[in-house]
């Protein structure tokens, strides 16, 4: 490992820190690097606020070190236009910092190179794609915005090992404190819950952030009728949307929505995992076994299907949670015939 990576997985850990204020804009992390050796960091502060690479120079600046000839690492390529906050590119010039080391460019329109060239014109030494592949999977939701126009969609599931959401006898429970407590981290980590009325009526859920640091994310409740969700239900106040899921995904990538996760029922969840708008699942799987046929599946009704037209995904992470599996996996994209 060089000193390019080690710094830039610095700023990759100190980018974490941003992840649940930062959005709608992206969670990064910048190092700064002095000639005389000292190190500064910084993240992404909420919208409206300083970004990663300001926040960094910033912190040297109050400690009175000099960041002319400077190294400065950024997660993602600084902007060079001005928003809510002045371009950071402008104040990297004028720190002046000698060498800027990104992890990848900004896949956003208004970005999209323009602040890497800006560097190089001011004579600024540049070097990209430095843990390009970690980066990108922590930005991963935020790219997939920025390429889609749509929120990185996450369909939660807690289910038996039977694949049964429901258990008899009308308990509610079926995994244990441990992975309930990272529903709620994965409840901070989402901008946007959406839920089906049925599980509204069924089983009244808050679906706010209250195990864990972070926001409640905006509650939205798929109807057949607006103004059909009970006033007095807890996951009021609720936004309606009786409009098809697309319609829906593409209002909220408008409107600067990065993360959706779906927490309903076994129809919704076939709703979206049939029309392939889940970029990612997560199941969190107990170990018990229902064998109650009158008990609801995780998808409601879906077709029957050969051997060949199977829908396969890839893995990406097992973890337990108390006596509890959780197994994230994505789509293909495609099917693809079996073995």
């Amino acid at each position: 490992m060089n000193n390019h990576q080690t710094q830039m997985r610095h700023a990759v850990g100190v980018a974490e820190s941003a992840r649940h204020r930062a959005r709608p804009n992206p969670w990064v992390g910048a190092v700064v690097v002095c000639t005389d050796g000292t190190v500064f960091s910084g993240a992404t502060s909420a919208p409206g606020g300083a970004h990663a690479e300001i926040v960094a120079l910033n912190a040297a600046h109050a400690a009175h070190a000099s960041t002319k000839g400077a190294t400065l690492y950024s997660t993602l390529e600084p902007c060079a236009h001005i928003g809510r906050t002045g371009a950071c590119t402008t104040a990297i010039i004028n720190a002046g910092v000698s060498t800027v080391v990104v992890g990848i460019k900004d896949p956003d329109s208004l970005v999209a190179g323009r602040g890497l060239d800006q560097l190089k014109a001011a004579g600024i030494e540049v070097i990209s794609d430095v843990c390009a592949d970690e980066v990108k999977k922590q930005l991963h939701p935020y790219i997939h915005h920025r390429i889609t126009g749509r929120p990185f969609v996450r369909l939660k599931m807690a289910c038996t090992m039977d694949a049964r959401i429901t258990l008899p006898g009308g308990r509610k429970r079926i995994t244990g404190p441990e992975a309930q407590r990272r529903v709620h981290e994965l409840r901070a980590d989402s901008d946007v819950i959406i839920t089906g009325n049925a599980t509204v009526r069924a089983d009244d859920p808050l679906l706010t952030v209250r195990d864990c640091d972070g926001k409640s994310p905006r509650r939205i409740v798929l109807v057949s009728v607006l103004g059909s969700v009970p006033a007095d239900a807890k996951v009021q106040p609720c936004e309606e949307w009786s409009g098809s899921l697309t319609d829906l995904l593409e209002d909220l990538g408008r409107q600067g929505v990065i993360v959706a996760m779906v927490e309903a029922g076994s129809r919704v969840a076939r709703s979206f995992f049939e029309q392939n708008l889940v970029d990612e699942y997560i199941f969190h799987i107990a170990p018990i076994v229902c064998g109650d046929e009158d008990t609801l599946p995780v998808f409601d009704g879906l077709p029957e299907t050969t051997a060949a037209q199977m829908w396969r995904g890839t893995l990406s992470m097992v973890e337990v949670f108390g006596s509890d599996i959780e197994i994230i996996f994505s789509p293909q994209r495609q099917k693809v015939p079996a073995s």
